[in-house]
């Protein structure tokens, strides 16, 4: 397969195999590949369990569970922090 790299790019790739992160233009372009793959299973993980959490959600609606807002503020500030540290 053939790739064409704009200036900056080839710059990029320059830099990462003079810094020792990548061992030539092929390491570089994998490494790059697999850190985006890597990026893209984690983002839908995440919509996963959203999707997930809104199901729950909308099943305790349904059943009328009802949570009092201060609870589900509190709970979604702990989500927050908890995916934040992930």
């Amino acid at each position: 397969m053939e790739v064409f790299l704009t200036p900056k790019q080839e710059q990029l790739i320059n830099q990462l195999i003079a810094s020792g992160l990548a061992n030539s233009k092929s390491d570089a372009i994998a490494k790059g590949l697999r850190l985006l793959k890597d990026r893209y299973f984690v983002s839908q993980m995440r919509l996963a369990e959203l999707q997930k959490e809104i199901d729950i959600g909308i099943e305790q609606l349904e059943r009328r569970k009802k949570v009092d807002s201060e609870t589900a503020i509190n709970k979604l500030k702990q989500d927050i922090i908890n995916r934040s540290q992930q």
